[in-house]
């Protein structure tokens, strides 16, 4: 029989920011997926390529806290579909920039106006104090590692 366990996972709060995050991003991930076929990861690395302009794997890996491994098959499958290009540095062939295509701009651009109304959405469900507490608060947590 099992035993009895106080523990409330519901409240915990590594559970309770993974719940929001997954029922928050539902609609958003859905758009990228339907529109251009992404995974997350690849948003993901899109959308620091087309806030941060040209980039290595180990510069959006520093940023995002992605790991390696995800952000190079990321950049595999955008370089596949052409929606970046890799380019070997001069100084360090271990190394390589990475940077849009027209069409990863135009993409990243139609998924950035989205994103936007989507985050606009997401907060009018909160007050205004609400929002601004719950985001200096993520990246409160965001900031610990």
């Amino acid at each position: 029989m099992p035993q009895k366990d106080d523990f409330d996972l519901q409240n915990f709060l590594p559970y309770l920011l993974n719940q929001a995050a997954e029922e928050s991003s539902l609609a958003f991930q859905q758009v990228y997926k339907d529109r251009y076929g992404m995974l997350r990861t690849e948003w993901r690395v899109l959308f620091h390529l087309g806030l941060y302009g040209r980039l290595t794997a180990k510069d959006i890996g520093a940023r995002s806290k992605m790991h390696k491994t995800k952000i190079s098959r990321a950049v595999q499958r955008l370089e596949e579909r052409r929606f970046l290009t890799r380019a070997p540095d001069d100084a360090d062939r271990r190394q390589e920039h990475l940077e849009l295509t027209g069409q990863g701009r135009a993409a990243y651009r139609d998924l950035h106006g989205v994103a936007e109304s989507y985050d606009q959405t997401l907060s009018v469900k909160l007050s205004a104090e609400e929002e601004r507490v719950l985001r200096g608060a993520l990246r409160k947590l965001a900031r610990m590692g």
